[in-house]
């Protein structure tokens, strides 16, 4: 007989389940009690009255785990500091898009040699999950691959769904069913609608193919996350985060009966994939935050241990300490100065 399926799969390669890996690797009770008061706090800053600023920050992505957590250990002094206006979130971001190709993320190939051993990968990603969570840092991850959550989803206090998959219908249903709040950004070419048409179409109930926790195919029927909310990253028509974008985002949302609720990526387009300007972005936000803008309520940083980015492929061991393989990032220097200056510039919102 003809052969007529699978003809261009080279290799299958057995994972070990959702339930295997979480059983090897358990969240502690202290781990599970912090992630449920962060995605708590984090809901009532997008959501209510609570008048701290959600910062989103960290490096474009993980792919060495020690500076990872030179940089976790860090962030979580720095938190310490400014937690009574600030509620910082680290970005632990280890699965990433491609436009064609290029290295996908910690999970996908965490040897950095295109072996793809994702097993290693989900191990290595959980761990750090846990590293982080165990410094009094909550995590933030961009949710790729629609299996990927059943492995790390019960360690993440926000989530993401990124500019290129806002529209996928998949990711909309898989964010139906996850347990955090969520943002989605704007698509690519800058359209708002997408991200706003994905808020409603994941706050409602939905069923889709996926996996159980012991990895059998199954229908997974969700009730919907009433948690999601709109991020700007600028798009192919240039930033989107001045006065005027601010206003046609709440009207939009208002438009769909949706919480006027905003948070601003300063990297991308917004600063013109130029890194180094995201802090002058932060600058225009919190202006704007001066002059009575109650809808901003958080802002998203790249930042690493080192400034700007590095090509990759390349030999591990000539890979710089502490510098992204993906999208330029600030250095520690810079976000220590900018973090202190949103702390400074939020003082209004707390009168002694």
């Amino acid at each position: 007989m003809q052969r007529t399926s699978d003809i261009n799969v080279v290799e299958t390669r057995a994972l070990p389940s959702p339930a295997a890996l979480l059983a090897e690797l358990p969240k502690t009770d202290d781990q599970a009690a912090f992630v449920t008061r962060a995605r708590q706090e984090i809901h009532r800053i997008i959501f209510t009255d609570d008048k701290r600023f959600l910062l989103v920050v960290g490096p474009c992505s993980i792919h060495d785990l020690t500076a990872g957590r030179d940089y976790a250990r860090r962030l979580a002094a720095l938190y310490r500091e400014v937690s009574d206006r600030v509620m910082i979130v680290m970005r632990v971001y280890f699965e990433k898009p491609r436009t064609t190709v290029g290295w996908k993320g910690l999970v996908m190939d965490p040897h950095l040699d295109g072996s793809h051993d994702i097993a290693a990968g989900l191990r290595l990603g959980r761990t750090f999950l846990r590293d982080v969570l165990d410094l009094g840092l909550p995590t933030a991850t961009e949710f790729l691959d629609p299996i990927t959550p059943q492995y790390v989803a019960d360690l993440v206090c926000w989530g993401a769904i990124g500019a290129r998959t806002t529209e996928s219908q998949t990711h909309r249903q898989m964010a139906s069913g996850l347990s955090m709040p969520l943002g989605f950004k704007n698509s690519t070419d800058g359209s708002l609608q997408a991200a706003v048409n994905a808020i409603k179409a994941a706050g409602q109930p939905q069923t889709f193919l996926g996996i159980n926790l012991d990895g059998a195919a199954s229908a997974i029927v969700t009730g919907g996350n009433p948690n999601c909310h709109v991020v700007l990253r600028g798009g192919g028509g240039g930033p989107n985060y001045s006065p005027a974008h601010i206003a046609q985002t709440e009207a939009l949302l208002a438009k769909a009966g949706l919480p006027q609720s905003i948070l601003v990526d300063c990297s991308h387009d917004n600063s013109a994939k130029q890194p180094e300007r995201q802090p002058e972005v932060m600058h225009a936000l919190l202006a704007q935050i001066a002059a009575g803008n109650r809808t901003i309520m958080g802002a998203m940083v790249e930042s690493n241990l080192a400034a700007g980015s590095q090509p990759f492929p390349q030999p591990r061991d000539k890979l710089r300490y502490g510098v992204s393989i993906t999208d330029g990032c600030i250095d520690w220097t810079a976000t220590e100065k900018l973090v202190r200056e949103i702390h400074a510039a939020l003082a209004p919102r707390f009168p002694a």
